[in-house]
């Protein structure tokens, strides 16, 4: 079917489904970002004024965070690999027969 244009296939329950998601999803982020519209706060967050202290450790963490991420993800590929591998050789082995 070289040329002709595929359209997507209409199904009402899923584009019922996306639509109650979506809308659920926007008035969960209107319910949860009320609180800080309707309170006058002078530009403080909520840990009062913000300082260079506040932002030096609020880079850290994000930097830590980052570092804890990439480390434990290394950490279970390597044990993942190491199974793969351990089945690997397991298949050979019984292939072979020793």
């Amino acid at each position: 079917m070289l040329g002709s244009e595929s359209q997507p296939v209409p199904c009402d329950l899923m584009r019922v489904r996306l639509l109650a998601t979506s809308a659920l999803a926007l008035l969960l982020g209107l319910v949860l970002t009320a609180p800080v519209t309707a309170k006058p706060n002078n530009g403080e967050g909520l840990l009062g004024e913000t300082d260079d202290k506040i932002i030096t450790f609020f880079s850290l963490g994000v930097v830590l965070f980052f570092f804890l991420v990439v480390c434990l993800g290394s950490f279970i590929q390597g044990r993942l690999e190491k199974r793969k591998q351990a089945r690997k050789a397991a298949e050979l082995q019984q292939r072979v027969g020793w």
